[in-house]
């Protein structure tokens, strides 16, 4: 293992060895935070495990030795080197078990978690059941998790959507037609706010306001009336009936030739871009020096540009709403 290199950091939970695991969706940046993890503790003389393919490979004890070396060249790559998996059997109490005995086996002290609400759920219950200080650390595109204002990967999933986006209006507006473009967003409306006002949008349905199609209508066609070639209509993938559900009550009630594009898991993939590797880096740091000071149990985030600490159970107790300002903005903006 490399020498430590910069000032020490007070260290007085005594941790030598920490395992770190990417779960759920992937997300641009995780191994940006992964990356960021190892080398921290390193230059504190931590040694890193890394767990193999999240919580299910923790249940297996599918552990790789990471040092600073390993982790070169992974900046700027999307997904995760350390993969990731759904696992059932970490649900249940005998699966948290397996894993608390691989983790002990290995004379892991602490468990750093990469993802979100749900594989903080299995963090949160790891430490409970068996002890083992646990740290998380958001990593979704969605958005979603109360108590960071900005989650890893969120930022090059709105980027790859919006560069899509651009390139639909561009065939819309050639064959004057109304695309409806489907983004991601299963339970939240960041995604989609925020490719809207981008984008330039006419509309954008969000799960967190379930209006009726039937009052776009009348927006759609007063922009033909104006002289606009083409329309776009942003949904997230929450809205009730999806961006179909949207395009056809829209072709249906104005007789208008209506596209559907949904972009789907491409938002997931790709580079990150400069916001997602920097936010990932501070968080994957400060996930080290939390542990050191004895702190676990929490999610890191960023709110108001400083570190902050949440409760695990809060990230999924509490809501994170959109920003009702910027929905107020998409809707002045669209005439």
């Amino acid at each position: 293992m490399t020498e430590p290199h910069c000032d020490p950091h007070p260290n007085p939970a005594g941790i030598k060895r920490v395992a770190v695991l990417t779960s759920g969706g992937d997300a641009p940046g995780m191994n940006a935070a992964i990356r960021a993890v190892v080398r921290t503790a390193t230059s504190q003389g931590i040694e890193v495990i890394g767990v193999r393919r999240g919580f299910s490979g923790l249940h297996r004890g599918d552990f790789i030795t990471l040092g600073a070396r390993d982790v070169a060249n992974t900046l700027q790559r999307g997904g995760t080197i350390l993969l990731s998996a759904r696992s059932h059997t970490w649900r249940t109490p005998e699966g948290r078990a397996r894993g608390a005995r691989h983790l002990r086996a290995h004379d892991v002290d602490a468990l750093i978690v990469i993802g979100g609400d749900g594989s903080f759920h299995g963090a949160h219950f790891l430490q409970e059941e068996h002890g083992i200080p646990v740290i998380g650390l958001p990593g979704t595109i969605d958005n979603d998790l109360y108590g960071t204002d900005h989650t890893i990967g969120y930022f090059t999933a709105v980027e790859t959507a919006l560069d899509a986006v651009d390139k639909l209006r561009d065939t819309g507006a050639s064959h004057e037609r109304i695309f409806v473009i489907e983004v991601m967003g299963r339970h939240a409306g960041h995604i989609a706010l925020d490719v809207a006002v981008a984008g330039g949008a006419e509309e954008v349905f969000i799960p967190e306001d379930a209006k009726e199609v039937a009052g776009v209508l009348e927006i759609v066609k007063a922009s033909v009336k104006k002289g606009k070639m083409g329309s776009i209509i942003i949904v997230a993938e929450g809205y009730p009936g999806g961006a179909t559900g949207v395009a056809q009550a829209i072709q249906d009630g104005t007789g208008m030739e209506t596209r559907v594009s949904i972009l789907g898991h491409i938002q997931r993939g790709g580079s990150p871009v400069s916001s997602d590797r920097i936010l990932a880096s501070r968080l994957g740091e400060a996930a080290v020096y939390a542990l050191m000071d004895g702190r676990s149990d929490v999610m890191i985030g960023r709110q108001n540009h400083e570190t902050s600490y949440i409760p695990l159970a809060d990230t999924w107790e509490k809501r994170k709403d959109v920003s009702r300002d910027l929905y107020r903005c998409a809707k002045t903006l669209s005439i």
